[in-house]
């Protein structure tokens, strides 16, 4: 039996409110990848009035810095990187309608707090199985910021993208859940 969620971007409130901390999902659709630089400029861009590369709404950003791709295949490993690199920015990027990030590792209070204001999700992906996850991206695209190399931003077609949900908008943890768990009650 499946216990996964299907989920196809772009998301909006309805969808992201049914999420809960804990549940497992497989994305199919479109996702975008940024790490903390594309991150910076977009926001200097938020802040100087200008467009940004893609429309944020409802989206998911992967925060991701791919190997190259070798021969017939579309994308080398494509791990997810640190997450709190992005905390400086993603509350910028869900006021303007970003509704979930894909990395690994906790969030900042400020971020979280973002989540529960905007509607916005935070996924985890394993970190260590990069190899694994560029099975489900089946094509890719850079669109903006081809200078920063594997931190472009890339435009991705993901077929089961699989991750399990972080941060959900009620200020759930589920690092924190696991750790209340099992910890000892002296």
């Amino acid at each position: 039996m499946d216990n996964f969620i299907k989920i196809v971007p772009p998301m909006d409130d309805a969808v992201v409110s049914k999420l809960k901390a804990g549940d497992m999902v497989k994305i199919s659709g479109t996702i975008y990848t940024a790490r903390d630089t594309a991150h910076k400029r977009m926001v200097d861009l938020l802040d100087a009035g200008k467009p940004l590369p893609f429309d944020p709404k409802g989206q998911i950003i992967y925060y991701v810095g791919p190997a190259p791709a070798r021969p017939g295949k579309v994308i080398g490993s494509a791990g997810p990187t640190t997450s709190y690199r992005m905390d400086p920015y993603a509350p910028r990027l869900m006021e303007v309608g970003l509704k979930g990030m894909i990395g690994k590792g906790g969030r900042a209070p400020e971020v979280i707090e973002a989540m529960k204001k905007h509607k916005a999700v935070y996924f985890a992906a394993i970190g260590g199985a990069g190899a694994l996850i560029a099975r489900s991206i089946k094509k890719v695209e850079i669109i903006a910021y081809e200078d920063l190399g594997p931190e472009a931003i890339r435009k991705m077609e993901v077929e089961d993208f699989q991750a399990i949900v972080i941060n959900d908008i009620y200020g759930n943890d589920i690092y924190q859940i696991g750790r209340a768990k099992y910890a000892r009650n002296e």
